[in-house]
Formats: structure tokens, C-alpha cells, sequence
């Protein structure tokens, strides 16, 4: 079995919000987020992603941050071995998969011994109830955004994410779409999810690319309304 990192344990002893900071292609960006406290950092493996990491560059950074934080990959209809070889190269932790994948392929990374879990752009109730067909304990809510597959900066209905958290008290439900500084701690009242997740919000204009500024404001507004 794997070992996961504490960011899919139990909730912080203070009891507050986790933190997702995501779309990272920097080495150095990725450094500055763990020194301001992020429990996990996402980086984004899917070619068509504007936030894309190639993971033969990935080689040369990724290990580096092993045992700091929860190194989460997002992928969008990768194969299973493609997922599989990152996992076990020891470049991420755990695999977030966004795009078309089947309860059944979530349940073969998982019965493996990986951390994996879907996330899911809902718009509304019906589509909610599409994710009880997924295994894990780890749930993720995004905008509803077909083509873009997330980070698009849109705002999900919040009403969908407290509903999943009411429906599903035994999952870590992670709030994603259109997170940012100003309007994070109205999110985490309604919605009081396990974690939030953040990408386009902690820019300052060019994907991928994150500012130090917004990633710290993004993470004092997580704790202190978390």
C-alpha cells in the first residue's frame, strides 16, 4: 500500500479547510507555495490543459518535493499506464482524473494501492447524483465545463457543493471553480467542504503561472474562515 501524504487524513486538528493550490509548472513557484503552507499542490498532465506539464520535465523538480506536500497529477483520459508510471516513479502521490473515466478505472488504481479520485464538473442535482457510482473516499466538484476540463475561473452553484457534503457526510468533498481570495471564506461557510482547490485565482494573469501575492492571501483567507 502506498503512503499517503496528510493531506487525505482526517481533518487538521484546528479543524480548518485544506488547501489544493493547483497548476503549477515553476519549480520555484511550487517551492514558495509549500513555504506559505499549501497541503497540496496539483499540476496538470492533460496536453490540451493550459497549464500543461510535460513529465519528462516534470522529472527534474517533482521528486524534489516528495515528504513536503501531497503532489496531486490531473489527468484527463490518460491511460491507465501512463497514471500508473507517475504514480510508481514517484512523481505524485495521488491521481485526480478529470475527464471520462469509469467508476471501474478509478476502482483499478485504487485496488492497486494508489490514492485516486474523480472530479467532476456538475451543473446540476442530477449530474450530482452521477458520483455515487464512484469508489473512494475523496470527491472532487468543479464548474461544469465540458470542453475545458476545469481551471476555467468559472464559479460552480454552492448549493451543489453543500449538497454533496450533506449527501455524502463519510467523503472528503474538495470545492474547485473559480476559488479566489475575495470570495473564499463565503464558499467555505456555505459549503464547508473537506478542502478547497484553487488555479486560475492565484494568478495574475498568465496560466501556470502562480503569484506569490494571491496564493498567500488565498491561504490566510482558507484559515482564517476555515
Amino acid at each position: 500500500m502506498a503512503e499517503f501524504s496528510e493531506f487525505f487524513q482526517a481533518a487538521s486538528p484546528e479543524g480548518r479547510t485544506k488547501v489544493k493550490l493547483c497548476g503549477f509548472t515553476d519549480s520555484g513557484e511550487a517551492d514558495t507555495a509549500i513555504g506559505l503552507g499549501a497541503d497540496a499542490l496539483g499540476f496538470n498532465f492533460w496536453p490540451r490543459s493550459k497549464r500543461y506539464l510535460d513529465p519528462e520535465s516534470a522529472k527534474s523538480w517533482l521528486p524534489n518535493l516528495a515528504g513536503r506536500t501531497t503532489r496531486v497529477g490531473v489527468f484527463v483520459n490518460a491511460s491507465e499506464s501512463e497514471i500508473l508510471s507517475l504514480l510508481e516513479d514517484g512523481l505524485i502521490d495521488a491521481a485526480q482524473l478529470h475527464g471520462d473515466e469509469s467508476s471501474a478505472f478509478v476502482a483499478s488504481l485504487i485496488e492497486r494501492g494508489h490514492r485516486a479520485f474523480k472530479a467532476l464538473g456538475v451543473k446540476d442535482s442530477a449530474q450530482l447524483a452521477d458520483a455515487a457510482r464512484f469508489p473512494g473516499d475523496t470527491l472532487l466538484l468543479d464548474a461544469w465545463a465540458p470542453v475545458e476540463r476545469g481551471g476555467t475561473g468559472e464559479t460552480m452553484d454552492w448549493a451543489l457543493g453543500r449538497e454533496a457534503v450533506e449527501r455524502w457526510p463519510e467523503r472528503r468533498i474538495i470545492l474547485a471553480g473559480g476559488l479566489k481570495p475575495e470570495n473564499l471564506a463565503a464558499a467555505i461557510r456555505q459549503v464547508r467542504p473537506f478542502a478547497v482547490d484553487v488555479a486560475s485565482g492565484i494568478e495574475a494573469g498568465t496560466p501556470g503561472r502562480k503569484d506569490a501575492g494571491l496564493m498567500k492571501a488565498f491561504l490566510e483567507a482558507a484559515r482564517e474562515n476555515g
